[in-house]
This record gives structure tokens, sequence and C-alpha cells, in this order.
């Protein structure tokens, strides 16, 4: 990971996006992509670098591989603002209530970003019954040390965004911990890689497939934003990179799970939702290029972008590249640099892998 990639990184970890919200991350994605794809944005708000895609931009005359990240992050909404100026909130994503509590959160209202808590009653003055009663969203409320509604009322309104306050921490290793690893870091394997590849071009094993890195939006609230994306490039081939379950921690069952590690490389998985070509092709080229990669079971529709982009137009060859991540929404999500790296080179080469002549039809393969 050379300095440049490392900022993008950096700087995709510290900017804060809801679903619905995406916008300062897609400005980050965007200035990352000028220097090196053709950056364009549909009304939706998913924003696309296309490498070797023709002057149209759409690589029409090409096979087309997209590369999707998801770049909006589980959040709050302010729902309703009281008298004394406390607001309450609704989920936007799935949360697990009981991290929020005692959390530093970022309300960004039209005009700044307001500072808060996430608060609830004191355990001192919760009764027998309420201590052992799994919190609910509407037992929280935000705290922005204001004096009363009409104070709140200057700095925020119903439907403001609210995120964890952004930034991570450093563990031993090379592991980064913080929000908003899911799916940050799947933007930015899919923008590093397609940078690779164009690095590339002027070589005689540049791409001959047209390159389409997506920076999805509203992943968290349904898919929304692979759905339109997907319809826009019509590709051939689609991978979606999201984070999944390390089972390396303490009691997360590996015979439900399956065995992921962290540090252990970006996780290529086989099912249903997959094309089994494309899953082959890329634990081939992991081998060739001696990069690792791990295996993991999907025995269903996947709750990801890879099931979106398979069921469009005329269904894409699809697959799923995990990254391996602890605590998936939480406020600590726990990921590896070494597994983005290897991510971002094996998709880089199975782009470049590519041709007219690749065809993933199944059972192809093995004829």
């Amino acid at each position: 990971m050379n300095d440049d990639a490392r900022a993008f990184l950096d700087r995709l970890l510290t900017t804060p996006g809801t679903s619905g919200y995406e916008e300062r991350v897609q400005a980050v994605v965007a200035e990352y992509a000028a220097g090196w794809g053709k950056v364009s944005t549909d009304w939706h708000g998913n924003l696309t670098a296309a490498v070797n895609a023709g002057k149209d931009g759409l690589g029409t005359d090409k096979l087309r591989v997209m590369l999707a990240g998801h770049c909006d992050q589980i959040g709050l909404v302010v729902q309703h603002i009281d008298n004394d100026g406390f607001l309450r909130v609704s989920a936007v994503g799935g949360w697990d209530v009981q991290t929020l509590i005692g959390q530093a959160v970022e309300v960004h209202g039209a005009h700044e970003t307001v500072a808060g808590v996430i608060a609830r009653k004191a355990i001192h003055l919760l009764g027998a019954e309420e201590r052992k009663q799994v919190p609910e969203v509407k037992d929280l409320w935000v705290d922005l040390g204001v004096e009363g509604k009409a104070e709140a009322l200057e700095l925020v309104a119903v439907g403001d965004p609210i995120t964890l306050r952004p930034g991570y921490r450093a563990l031993r290793g090379g592991l980064l911990a913080g929000p908003a690893m899911d799916d940050r870091v799947g933007v930015w394997v899919v923008f590093e890689a397609a940078r690779r590849a164009a690095a590339r071009q002027s070589s005689k094993n540049g791409a001959q497939a047209a390159i389409f890195a997506v920076s999805t939006v509203q992943e968290e609230i349904g898919l929304r934003g692979a759905h339109t994306a997907a319809h826009r490039i019509d590709p051939h081939v689609g991978i979606a990179v999201d984070v999944t379950h390390a089972s390396d921690c303490p009691t997360v069952e590996k015979g439900e799970v399956g065995d992921v590690r962290i540090g252990r490389g970006p996780v290529a998985f086989r099912g249903p939702n997959i094309n089994t070509p494309l899953f082959r092709s890329l634990t081939k080229l992991g081998k060739e290029h001696d990069l690792p990669v791990q295996v993991s079971a999907l025995s269903r529709g996947a709750s990801n972008d890879g099931n979106a982009i398979q069921l469009t137009r005329n269904g894409p060859a699809t697959g799923i590249v995990g990254i391996p991540l602890r605590y998936m929404h939480s406020p600590v999500e726990v990921i590896s640099m070494d597994d983005l790296d290897a991510a971002a080179d094996l998709l880089c080469e199975f782009c470049l892998s590519l041709s007219a002549d690749s065809d993933f039809t199944p059972g192809v393969d093995r004829l």
C-alpha cells in the first residue's frame, strides 16, 4: 500500500456518511479516482470510475466488469426534538443497540456538524426489571448540551443524519479498529484495484475489459445503489466487495460461519449467489500470483450488493469477495490492512485476465 493509497484509506475512514447522505464520502472517492479514471455519478448518488471504457465511458464494445463496494455506513436519524432539546432517534441500518450507549456522535445539520453523546438512564436509576431488558433505540437519546428545544432547533432538524464520531485506532499487527469499516474498506479495495489496473494500461498486459469501479449508496437499507448502478453499467461480470464475519475471536462458532481469519487474505465465496467459473478464476489467480485467498460458503442469496448485481438485466456472472472483519456493525469493527492489499491485488489481476473471449457460463470451465 503506497502513501497515496494509505491516505485514501485514512480519508475514507474519517469521513462520515450514512445511507442517503453519502455525498462527503463520494467527494473523497471522486478526488482519488480523477487522476486515472473517467469519473461519473448518477442521480441516485453512486460514483463510478471507468478504466479502458472508450470515449463514451461506457465500454460498449468491450466486456464490462463492475467492481462494487458500498460507501454508506449505518447510523441514526433525528426523529424528534423534545422540549428540553434532547434528540430522539431512529436507526439507519442494523445496530446492536447495546454498543451505542455512551458513544460520542456527530449530528450533521444543514449548516454545521454538532457534537453530541448517546445516553440512557444511568444504571443506578434502572429498576430490577429494566436491568434485565435489552435496550432498544427508542430507549436512547442524543444530548447536545443545549438548554432547550429552541436552541436545538437552531442547530439541527428532524431528519438530520447522525454518525458515530469518525476515526479509528491502530492496533498491533497492521489491524485497524473503528466504525464504518463496513464498507469503506470495500470501497478502498475496488478503487485501488481499478487504479492498479489503470497503472498497467501502457504495458502489453493492460486491461482488455472495460473496468467500472463503483462506490454504491444505500446498501445498508436494501442494496439500492447497486441495483441502479448495475442497471446503468449493464456489466457482463460483477464482483461485490464487502466485509464478512471473522471467526477468530471468542464465542463465534466456526461451524456456523466458517473458519475465516483476519490477516489470512480476502475471502472468495461459493454458493448459489456465486458464479462457479468466476469463483474458480479468483482462487486460481490467487495461487498463480501468490496471493492468500480464504474460501467460505454462502448457502443463500447474499445480503450485500452481490445479490443486486446478479439479478440485474440478463444476470451478470457475479462473485463476492469478503474482507474479514471482527465485531460487525459496532463502533470497533476490526480489519487487517494486509487483507485489503491482497484483495486489491487479486481483483486487479482478475480484471487484467479478462478478454472478449472470457466465458463464465456455468459448466464451460469444465468442458
